[in-house]
């Protein structure tokens, strides 16, 4: 079998497409991406409606070309499925600028004021938005969802 650096273009297009098939599996991938990413990708889009698209998704496998946020949205969508992000060290300034630990912090500080998340937020960070109510946020609850 040949190897990636042996292939052609067409090749590793060809090999991936086959590969998607047999694990039933879709591409998503952020308008950020490069170019190669963006033209095997069965869907491109930015972090909402990718998030939209994994929900709508049939396939048994994501395949998520983007950071982590948005590969903990896919998995919170589709519990079920397998979830794939092939960039670990993938991140986002902005996600990175709303850290969890912080915000529970300032949320017991501030109990009169409400958590406002967009999708570019951990996951974390949306649970405790959605668990704001009386300033609870407990470790047992914290989600256990770590993209792989």
């Amino acid at each position: 079998m040949e190897t990636a650096n042996t292939q052609t273009r067409d090749q590793l297009i060809a090999s991936i497409q086959e590969l998607k098939r047999q694990k039933n599996a879709v591409i998503l991938a952020h308008y950020y991406q490069e170019a190669d990413v963006q033209d095997i990708a069965d869907v491109l889009g930015d972090s909402l409606a990718l998030a939209q698209a994994a929900k709508r998704s049939n396939a048994d496998v994501i395949l998520f070309c983007g950071v982590h946020f948005m590969a903990e949205t896919a998995k919170i969508v589709n519990p079920g499925k397998t979830v794939l992000l092939p960039d670990l060290d993938a991140g986002c300034s902005l996600a990175a600028s709303c850290d969890a630990r912080d915000l529970a912090a300032w949320k017991k500080e501030h109990p009169e004021h409400k958590i406002i998340s967009y999708i570019n937020c951990s996951a974390e960070v949306h649970f405790k938005q959605r668990c704001q109510s009386g300033g609870f946020f407990s470790q047992r609850h914290s989600p256990a969802f770590r993209a792989r």
